[in-house]
């Protein structure tokens, strides 16, 4: 399953799973309601007399099936979506449930059917079966689905229980072994959820830690080398703007040398947190490609905003330094900024190389200034 097909949040994805899994396991389960109604009204005593009643039965179960059928799973994946549509294919569920116990409690009733009701029984039990074992994620509605299959049947045994004794008293010994079973179906199943969801933590993580920064949580190499291409294949198709701010620390090296490697590490870190307080949207991409150097992804961005807002950040950086451990420190910047020119760029290589270019041009232009590529 990829991460991007189900919701990130625990509770939206239970219900998800769920749905996905009542969807799977109701798929077919309907036509078997209607076999069973064939075979039970085609074995019956005298099936011509049971038209009007056999055809339309068959339109009933048919009906319930095609609507099972045709109940898609919501595009949207948040809670209210998902409760729905699981409330509703529960509704279709106790309808199929209600229209099989009456047919089995009629089974049982009219002499029409002495030759086939052993069917309708046995469907019953089959019915009951699948619905603790399959249905097990709502346990409570799934004994309120088994109770409609059952208790309709269950009813006419007790009123015929001078003749029908031993039937009443087996199924009713069977109806509970299947709560039980329901019990311990409703806890394996929300295990083996719990563990699910555990996994898939424990993948979003891993895939957090492998697409940031440990140090400063930017985004890193990794993530720029994904992200960049498809932002500008983005660009390119929609014909949006696209603009990329290649940043380094000027004469880092020298911090490292005269505070030591922590106040390096805090100075980055610093510096981190003074690109997102200038850029802010959500759609920005902070990056450390290493070292001390950074980048800035500004999809819907032209290169002349992308030019105001490095500027003001290396104007704040050269006027203000960092506070590093409460203590300021003189540190300027050195930019590079670039907007996607179709006509130059036939992919992000060359893009990320003309504004790299430019980066190179404002170090050699004596640092602490920006170029445009």
């Amino acid at each position: 399953m990829q991460p991007s097909a189900h919701p990130s949040q625990p509770e939206a994805f239970r219900l998800w799973r769920e749905a996905q899994d009542t969807q799977v396991r109701t798929r077919l389960g309907g036509v078997f309601y209607l076999l069973a109604w064939l075979l039970l009204w085609g074995f019956a005593g005298a099936p011509g007399q049971l038209l009007l009643a056999g055809i339309l039965l068959s339109l009933l179960f048919a009906g319930l099936w095609l609507l099972r059928l045709l109940h898609r799973l919501p595009d949207a994946h948040d809670q209210a979506s998902l409760r729905h549509w699981l409330d509703s294919h529960w509704r279709l569920i106790f309808a199929t449930a209600l229209a099989w116990g009456l047919t089995h409690a009629a089974a049982l009733q009219l002499a029409v059917f002495a030759d086939s009701r052993l069917i309708a029984t046995l469907s019953t039990v089959a019915f009951s079966t699948a619905m603790a074992f399959n249905f097990a994620m709502r346990k409570r509605r799934a004994i309120i689905a088994m109770t409609l299959l059952y208790l309709p049947g269950l009813l006419v045994l007790w009123l015929n229980r001078a003749e029908q004794l031993a039937s009443l008293v087996t199924l009713a010994c069977y109806l509970g072994y299947l709560l039980l079973a329901l019990s311990r179906s409703h806890r394996e199943y929300h295990t083996t959820l719990d563990l699910e969801l555990q996994l898939l933590e424990q993948q979003a993580r891993l895939q957090q830690l492998s697409h940031s920064d440990s140090l400063t949580q930017l985004g890193n190499r990794h993530l720029f080398n994904n992200r960049f291409p498809q932002l500008l294949e983005q660009a390119r198709s929609h014909q949006r703007p696209l603009s990329l701010v290649l940043l380094d620390l000027d004469f880092f090296k020298q911090v490292n040398d005269r505070h030591g490697h922590l106040t390096g590490d805090a100075c980055l870190q610093c510096f981190a947190d003074c690109l997102r307080r200038h850029f802010r949207r959500d759609n920005d991409l902070l990056l450390r490609l290493g070292g001390e150097e950074f980048a800035v992804l500004l999809p819907d961005t032209p290169q002349e905003q992308a030019v105001s807002q490095a500027e003001q950040l290396r104007q704040y950086l050269s006027s203000e330094g960092l506070q590093v451990h409460g203590q300021p420190l003189a540190l300027t910047t050195s930019i590079g900024v670039g907007g996607y020119d179709p006509q130059q760029d036939d992919d992000a290589e060359a893009f990320f190389r003309r504004v790299d270019q430019a980066l190179y041009a404002a170090k050699h232009n004596g640092r602490n200034c920006l170029a445009r590529a």
